[in-house]
């Protein structure tokens, strides 16, 4: 629907996905979209670790896709939308992209297989064999921790040829990695970072942005770091970026997305905290902890 080989840039926003009562919340979800379109985002990320995309059914992945494309359009934003899928099977993701191929969306952030662990020749050939068959671009999506396997750069270059793969989502937990395949990229091939905490290390390293879950509270200060860059201002990037930097660490203390869901309807934009197992909601603990961070900001704001 979009340039991604242009857009794929800025602060991207994988979206939490609300449930009540053991359904997807349309009305949150609708709230929750009408809302980050008024905001510095440049694009969503759908269905994916944040949006708890394991625990979708494929009918609510489908009306999921299917209202954020609504609130979107009624927004007046041209806001691109990038739907995340993962599997150990190529055959049967190559499947997946068949029934998504005409839902309106404009790429596609998968993983590599996880669990039974590949040799980069297999992962290079279950790539190469997605990105043939896909409708819409790929960006991949290198995170070695949830996988039990990484991609390396030799591995991402060979993949970074392909005309239907854009980019990278850089979870890689390695900066030297990084760096070097930020050096070595080919023109055209965007880096995000995923990783909240390393944002503005990322940033002024060279990365084209960030997909970020903390992104969801204090968006334009976030959305200002990757601004204030791009300006050649570092200072005054690193500024903004420590009004949100403990604030990275405070939201991944527990299980994402959790914590952010707890915030988000502490502060009314869902109707419930509720998450899907084997992922539980917050402790009372960090509840306590997050409510007095978000009285602490609405004060600081005020």
């Amino acid at each position: 629907m979009t340039d991604l080989r242009t857009h794929l840039h800025g602060l991207w926003l994988p979206l939490v996905t609300p449930f009540r009562e053991g359904r997807l919340d349309e009305t949150s979800l609708r709230r929750l979209t009408r809302h980050y379109c008024t905001q510095a985002i440049d694009g969503f990320i759908l269905g994916a670790t944040s949006g708890e995309g394991m625990t979708l059914r494929d009918n609510e992945l489908e009306r999921l896709v299917a209202i954020v494309r609504d609130e979107i359009a009624a927004g007046r934003r041209n806001v691109p939308i990038g739907l995340g899928l993962s599997g150990a099977d190529t055959s049967r993701l190559k499947g997946r992209l068949d029934e998504t191929a005409d839902w309106p969306i404009d790429f596609y952030l998968i993983a590599p297989p996880y669990y039974v662990r590949p040799s980069q020749r297999g992962i290079s050939a279950h790539f190469e064999a997605l990105a043939d068959h896909a409708a819409w671009p790929l960006a991949l999506y290198n995170i070695p921790y949830r996988c039990a396997v990484g991609i390396t750069n030799q591995t991402m270059l060979r993949l970074a040829e392909h005309p239907n793969i854009i980019g990278l989502k850089d979870c890689s937990a390695s900066r030297e990695q990084s760096i070097a395949l930020l050096r070595d990229r080919p023109k055209g091939f965007a880096v995000l970072t995923g990783e909240d905490a390393h944002y503005f290390e990322a940033l002024s390293d060279g990365a084209d942005g960030g997909i970020l879950l903390s992104a969801h509270f204090e968006t334009a200060t976030f959305a200002a770091v990757h601004a204030e860059l791009r300006r050649g201002n570092p200072v005054a990037a690193e500024a903004r970026w420590q009004e949100v930097e403990e604030l990275t660490g405070l939201l991944f203390t527990e299980p994402s997305p959790a914590p952010a869901k707890y915030w988000l309807w502490r502060s009314g934009l869902i109707d419930s905290p509720e998450v899907r197992l084997p992922m539980v909601e917050v402790s009372s603990e960090l509840a306590a902890a997050l409510d007095r961070e978000s009285e602490r900001r609405v004060k600081v704001a005020a």
